[in-house]
């Protein structure tokens, strides 16, 4: 599956917008790669604000990717991160295509969509501590990093807690969504033909590692985007800021 991202900064340009102006101009000439802004800026503007400034905008950033994902069909109608049924399975849904019961592999993989998009907005507060957090060392690497850095940053820090967070909420949404249920079926239909080998799954597992890849590929992507695309940059901060990178 590719690779659950957004940069959080591509957040910013909907974040940066409610910064204070005078606040906004004196984080992007601090932030610019040119010495002499920066030495001007650097009097005005302590590290505390930059690094505020800077959060605001991750937090805001995430924030879009969790309500994204976590929406109805966030996961199920978006071919960048619709869980696959897992691999294990495939030869049960190869099995059950040829009795004309394919539709209970279907309805599967659609509930275990549904448990990812149900448990993916518990995955907000671990984001904002983990930017709440972030020292002013950690914002100019991000700033100054390739166009992932903010992603990978999130990744190192977050990916263990994230998973162990967020798994009592995918059990609750596996039983929410109804997905044993459609995996009962889904075996019972299999057991019913003759000489089929045995198969297992850890279904709670697999949505909870598909799902969290799914959040940062929306990490990612945005952040590349903000950082490349001038009809991103939707800010003059924006602007300011990434134009020079």
């Amino acid at each position: 599956m590719k690779k659950l991202y957004l940069l959080p900064l591509s957040a910013s340009c909907l974040l940066l917008s409610s910064c204070q102006t005078s606040e906004m101009t004196q984080v992007a000439n601090i932030l610019l790669n040119n010495s002499n802004v920066q030495s001007a800026a650097l009097g005005a503007l302590t590290n505390q604000d930059i690094t505020a400034a800077f959060k605001q905008a991750l937090t805001i950033g995430t924030g879009e990717v969790v309500n994204q994902l976590g929406a109805t069909n966030g996961f199920n109608l978006d071919p960048q991160v619709k869980i696959p049924l897992p691999q294990n399975l495939q030869k049960v849904q190869s099995a059950l295509s040829a009795v004309g019961m394919s539709y209970l592999m279907d309805d599967l993989q659609t509930r275990m969509n549904r448990a990812a998009e149900i448990a993916t907005p518990h995955a907000k507060e671990l984001f904002v501590n983990a930017i709440t957090d972030m020292s002013f060392d950690d914002v100019m690497t991000i700033y100054r990093g390739p166009q992932n850095s903010a992603t990978n940053f999130f990744q190192s820090k977050m990916s263990a807690p994230l998973a162990d967070k967020m798994r009592p909420f995918i059990n609750q949404a596996i039983s929410q969504a109804g997905v044993i249920q459609a995996y009962d079926n889904v075996m019972a239909g299999y057991k019913s033909i003759p000489f089929m080998p045995d198969v297992k799954s850890d279904l709670t597992n697999y949505v909870l590692d598909e799902g969290i890849e799914g959040i940062f590929f929306y990490l990612g992507e945005q952040e590349k985007q903000i950082r490349q695309d001038p009809v991103r940059q939707t800010t003059d901060l924006l602007k300011r800021v990434f134009g020079q990178k």
